[in-house]
């Protein structure tokens, strides 16, 4: 096997992990910024019944290990240290001496919570948790899970609070098994709905409305915190020198270091994020979330609106057409619109700037004319449909006018739909050249914080970019938000919200609807 440990013979090298819902990824890169190698691992989930979403936590430590290992195939290059971006808001438990895992992951999809949210909210509850996390009651959140997760394993707490189990999101799991510590990343940490985003600690009142000991949770550090030196035959010696959610470091690989530009990350689900003023707080943040972004020796605090389904809205259709994504893709492609059909993708509810668990999924506008073409544009729209409502919202809320916005994720390399994005959106698309920018960000920060890079160097580092202007006419994109917005409306309504009711001319907006604008 490749020596991995960091005393190795040849140049310094940085390794990123970025442990995604699909898949764990793993880059190399070198000390001029080049990226010298790649591996993949692809993982699954689990759906044991309508809403949940798990996933088994061993094999996501077997990922990571196996991707860390194939890169490093057959390179001779000295480890200098390793970056670990990871999927957010997914939690778990485990036995603290054992390490063996007490329950599966429960991923950031998961709706299985969604019934303990509402009895909350009833209860007046959501105030207090915006006020100190920034960000709504959820399933989405990590908090609901530990506290499902508990009530299965130690229902009435007595092993927690003898500090017999340990919890936390994946970056957590992962630096437990690499490092053998318990800690979590800042900017984790505060997806978990758990930590005061003013203290930067666990907060004692959401600790106890959540029923989730103080004694199970990790220590929060910065997202730079070196951690132990690496056991088990991953790197072995060298040091995970930088943590970051996935979104906060595709943001962070973008070179966005201060307010005023706005990214978009496209997966199974999709992220819209950009920087706050430090301590900014938007009296109105028009359906958005405030959250920690980063820790490097200061907070740099965000805006960000999580949409639930992007990409998982063409897997689920091409499996219902048994067809393939790409075929789908190619599909989409044969009509010039999507023949009065939308598709609003609230599989479990609706997330940013709606935040809405009761909406329905559905199609709509369909007649004896639409065909498997209509559906698979429909499904496509829905992507940058979502987004469009996401960066309005922004807008109207807490960000000047967005030009133009910065994307990135896999689905990106798809220049048609890029290209529909700056269609639907009137705005300037400015594609990211490096897909995986989830595993950059966290490699720029490990080359920082190990010497490879300076600060300096790394702000200098080219991000490559395609340009992708608007090709359709203003009034069209216009009148085909419309559309969605009123389609949107439709599976929003509820008899608990009648002012959801659409009329024949356009959909009656709630106070968190983002307008919709030229």
């Amino acid at each position: 096997m490749t020596n991995l440990a960091p005393a190795a013979a040849g140049p310094a090298v940085v390794v990123a992990v970025d442990q995604g819902t699909s898949a764990t990824k793993a880059l190399v890169m070198n000390g001029s910024g080049g990226i010298i190698a790649r591996a993949q691992v692809s993982l699954t989930q689990q759906h044991p019944q309508p809403g949940w979403v798990e996933q088994d936590p061993i094999v996501i430590r077997d990922s990571v290990t196996k991707a860390v290992t194939d890169s490093l195939n057959g390179l001779e290059n000295t480890v200098a240290g390793l970056g670990v971006s990871t999927q957010r808001e997914s939690a778990m438990i485990w036995d603290r001496e054992t390490g063996q895992p007490l329950g599966p992951v429960l991923g950031w999809q998961d709706r299985r919570t969604a019934g303990q949210a509402k009895n909350l909210i009833s209860d007046g509850a959501d105030g207090l948790v915006r006020q100190s996390t920034g960000l709504p009651i959820d399933p989405m959140f990590s908090a609901l899970k530990i506290q499902w997760l508990l009530d299965s394993a130690d229902p009435d707490r007595r092993l927690s609070k003898a500090g017999k189990i340990a919890a936390g999101t994946v970056d957590s799991w992962l630096l437990y098994c690499l490092a053998g510590e318990h800690r979590i990343e800042a900017g984790n940490a505060s997806r978990t709905q758990l930590l005061n985003l003013d203290s930067l600690d666990w907060d004692p009142q959401l600790l106890e409305l959540f029923n989730v000991p103080r004694q199970i949770l990790p220590e929060v550090v910065a997202s730079n915190a070196a951690s132990s030196p690496l056991r088990g035959g991953v790197a072995d010696g060298a040091r995970v020198h930088a943590v970051m959610g996935d979104s906060h470091s595709a943001l962070y690989a973008h070179g966005v270091r201060g307010p005023g530009t706005v990214k978009a990350t496209y997966g199974t689900g999709s992220s819209v994020m950009g920087l706050l003023q430090d301590q900014v707080r938007p009296a109105d943040m028009g359906g958005l979330v405030r959250t920690l972004a980063w820790h490097d020796g200061s907070p740099r605090y965000a805006f960000e609106g999580n949409i639930l389904a992007t990409g998982a809205t063409a897997v689920w259709l091409s499996k219902v057409l048994d067809c393939d994504v790409s075929h789908l893709d190619s599909l989409a492609r044969t009509v010039e619109d999507s023949g009065g059909v939308n598709i609003v993708p609230a599989f479990a509810g609706l997330g940013a700037p709606w935040w809405d668990e009761r909406a329905e999924a559905s199609i709509s506008g369909f007649n004896l004319g639409t065909n498997s073409a209509h559906l698979a544009r429909a499904a496509f729209e829905s992507i940058a449909l979502q987004i469009e409502d996401v960066l309005q919202a922004a807008e109207t809320s807490v960000s000047p006018r967005i030009g133009s916005v910065l994307a990135d994720g896999g689905p990106t390399s798809n220049t048609w739909l890029m290209q529909l994005q700056s269609d639907l959106s009137q705005r300037t698309v400015l594609r990211s050249a490096v897909p995986d920018l989830s595993a950059l960000g966290v490699a720029h920060m490990a080359a920082i914080e190990t010497g490879l890079f300076s600060r300096e160097a790394v702000e200098r580092l080219p991000r490559n970019r395609t340009v992708i202007e608007p090709a359709m006419a203003a009034h069209d994109a216009h009148d085909r938000r419309a559309s969605w917005s009123h389609a949107v409306a439709k599976a929003r309504w509820s008899p608990e919200n009648p002012a959801l009711i659409p009329t024949s001319t356009g959909p009656m907006h709630d106070a968190f609807a983002p307008a919709i604008t030229e």
